[in-house]
């Protein structure tokens, strides 16, 4: 006698069948590697709370760049270390300041093969580390600092990035942006709008990748944990001011986020499992506590199924390699 409620087992009983039946699926395709340059290197400099994250050199970067693409895998985002931060992070628009030269050194290195994004925010070159500039109160002056968002997009723009991210939740960030492209002659330069990013207790590695001079929080310009609604009004405004894809920031605790937004959005929706979600795995694997590869994968999955077209992970390359033995 066969028990119709025995069905769901049935699919289950050997890894092919898994695989055959399986509702979502990976690909290196859908990973995004986040990536840090440090000016002034000679060795890439590993970051303590992040195991296996290094801040590179143009060389290792360029390695990383061209492993990655060799992997498979759909883009790289670039973050820049300045040597040296004022008070409105000049450095972020300077032709040859690290960032716009890490993206002139990655595209040389790897051309049209691998979507190079840049990060459009302040936060790594203010000597303040917010992510714009101060007005004389000490908050964020949000017209002031897109004023410099739209120029440090056409300087990205110019160096060749495929994609630029602005990050830091201004008001209006998207349309400056994207009318700056249209007039520098960028038309085809897409942006990918961090559209849906919290103020986390899990961004704490990144600050120390980027050497973040962070004093205070950002709490009155990312999100509130406590609010879900909100997001989804916050990805309508970047859409109807041009962002080609959105972001929900983080991942792991914002999944409920990033169903709702991947349900309601009409372009490519990316998530970003940020640096304390690497690190939390990492450092619970490095005990013994939990299996290394089966937790990164499931992880990672677990973000594919509640929506994301693609994933930030600073795991991409190693998963990626993974992806292609299986």
């Amino acid at each position: 006698m066969s028990f119709p409620n025995h069905r769901p087992r049935r699919l289950r009983t050997t890894p092919a069948m898994r695989r055959l039946t399986a509702e979502n699926r990976l690909a290196p395709a859908d990973l995004i590697l986040p990536a840090f340059i440090r000016e002034g290197l000679t060795e890439p400099s590993p970051i303590s709370s992040m195991p296996g994250v290094v801040q590179h050199t143009t060389e290792s970067l360029k390695r990383a760049a061209a492993e990655a693409v060799e992997l498979g895998v759909g883009g790289i985002m670039l973050f820049g270390v300045p040597a040296v931060r004022d008070a409105q992070g000049t450095a972020s628009l300077d032709p040859d300041g690290v960032l716009n030269k890490a993206i002139r050194d990655v595209k040389a290195e790897v051309g049209d093969d691998l979507v190079i994004m840049g990060d459009v925010c302040l936060d790594e070159f203010t000597d303040h580390g917010h992510c714009g500039v101060l007005d004389s109160q000490g908050y964020v002056d949000n017209d002031a600092t897109l004023e410099i968002y739209g120029r440090m997009a056409v300087a990205q723009a110019d160096a060749g990035a495929h994609v630029l991210g602005p990050s830091g939740m201004m008001d209006g960030q998207i349309a400056v942006i994207r009318q700056a492209l249209e007039e520098s002659g960028h038309k085809n330069t897409a942006v990918l709008a961090y559209a849906a990013k919290y103020a986390s207790a899990f961004y704490g590695p990144f600050r120390e990748a980027v050497d973040s001079q962070l004093k205070g929080d950002r709490r009155t310009y990312q999100m509130d944990a406590a609010n879900r609604r909100e997001a989804i009004l916050e990805v309508e405004l970047d859409l109807e001011e041009g962002a080609d894809m959105v972001m929900v920031k983080p991942a792991m605790s914002y999944l409920d986020i990033l169903a709702d937004v991947a349900a309601m959005s009409p372009v490519p929706v990316s998530a970003y499992q940020i640096s304390g979600e690497y690190a939390m795995i990492e450092a619970a694997a490095a005990n013994g506590w939990i299996d290394r590869r089966g937790a990164i994968t499931e992880s990672v999955l677990g973000i594919k199924r509640a929506g994301a077209d693609t994933v930030l992970t600073y795991w991409a390359s190693e998963l990626a390699g993974w992806l292609k033995e299986s």
